[in-house]
Formats: structure tokens, sequence, C-alpha cells
């Protein structure tokens, strides 16, 4: 068959269509939950820092270990340095998530300074019973709320069913445990804050101790690692 050069131009736009939906459709194809805000636009790293450099659209960084493929935030191996949110969280907050990780790679997600191991958790646990998708995508769910207060009585904390009572008498502090007369050298309170985690619905911490506030950030440790669909909402 013998193609005009309308032919042409046209079969041209049609290719050249497709190929622009097909490299933008994976960082559009996703909207955020009603109240959430996206931390990742899919196409760059725009909103993330490696260090100091902020890496507003840069599609990798300049080490060339982490770059955006995909709709996808991606780190090929280890060595490539932690990467953070250029904008720190100090409120209460939900951090929803996606990663995918290759067999027995280990990365993590930094909340508030404080690491939760995110890896190939059937191979490298350390959560190896937690319903995982082996070579797809799984979902992080992290619920971080606060103020934590942790009472701890010679070392051992106090747990949320104890009741202390701590006096001062003539200068003399006296402390019952239980309405148990208490013998102590060191009793010590700290306010901070905890996140609940959950990976495909099932929760693998708790309640992690975390900081006051900080970036969200993504850790290069070993093997291919991609996050995808980052996105946060305020809690009160």
């Amino acid at each position: 068959m013998k193609l005009t050069s309308g032919m042409c131009l046209a079969a041209a736009l049609v290719f050249g269509f497709c190929l622009e939906t097909h490299s933008t459709r994976a960082g559009d194809d996703f909207t955020p939950e009603p109240g959430y805000t996206s931390l990742f636009n899919g196409k760059d790293l725009t909103g993330w820092r490696l260090g100091k450099e902020i890496l507003n659209g840069q599609t990798e960084t300049k080490n060339k270990k982490w770059h955006v493929t995909n709709g996808a935030i991606v780190i090929d191996g280890g060595g490539g340095g932690d990467i953070y949110t250029a904008q720190d969280f100090t409120k209460n907050y939900n951090l929803k998530l996606e990663f995918r990780a290759s067999p027995k790679a280990d990365s993590g997600v930094y909340v508030r300074g404080v690491q939760l191991q995110v890896r190939d958790y059937p191979t490298a646990g350390p959560y190896k019973k937690v319903k995982f998708n082996d070579g797809g995508w799984n979902l992080l769910d992290i619920t971080v709320k606060g103020p934590v207060y942790t009472t701890t009585v010679n070392g051992k904390a106090v747990s949320e069913k104890d009741v202390l009572d701590l006096t001062v008498k003539d200068g003399k502090p006296a402390a019952r445990l239980n309405n148990t007369p208490l013998d102590f050298s060191t009793i010590a309170l700290s306010v901070g804050a905890a996140a609940e985690c959950k990976c495909n619905g099932e929760v693998i911490e708790k309640n992690l101790k975390v900081g006051v506030g900080g970036g969200v950030g993504l850790q290069s440790e070993t093997g291919k690692f991609e996050f995808r669909r980052i996105r946060i909402k305020e809690l009160p």
C-alpha cells in the first residue's frame, strides 16, 4: 500500500501520542484519597532532597542511584544515600505508600528520624509472616500520633495499667507503684510520639517510638526497591 504524506503525518502523530501516553500515564493515573496530599508527583523528584541538595525537577540523583521510572521512585542497590522530603512534619499524620522489593532487598522508611524496616519480608524479615505480594506492590499504612508519654522507674517502663504516685515532702521524694511502696534510684518521664505501622492491612509495629518532627525518608540499603503513590494526611 502506498502511503501519502498526509497518512504518514497522521501515523506519526498517533505513534507520538501513544509514546507520550505510555510515558506519562504511570505518573498520572493515581489520585490520592480526599484529604491526602501527594508527596511524589510520579514524574520527578520535586519535593525531595538528598542531603542538602534539593531535587526539584530532577528525574535522577547525581550519583544515578535514585531515579524515577514508570511512575515510581527507584533505588538500584545501596550506596546512594537516603532521600527525604524537603518538608518536615510535626503534626499527627497518616502516611500511605506502595513499595515493590526485589528478592532479598532491604530498604526502609524513616518516620521522624526513626527507621521502619521495609524489606522483601518473606526472605529478609523481620516480618516474615505478614501478608505479602512477592514481586508485586505492597501497601504501607503508617499513622503517627502524639503526645505519647513514657515513664520508667529504675530503667523499667511503667505500663498503661500501672498507677505511679510520686510525692515530695521536706525535700525527700517517695513513690508508690500500684499502691505499693517503691524503692527507686531514677524515675524518668519522656514525651514523644508513636507510629502504628501496617503492611497490606496487617499491623507490623503497634507502637514504634518516633521523634517529634522530621521529614519522610527512603533508605538506600541493598537490592532494588521501588516506591510509588506516596501521600500524607494531617490528623487532629
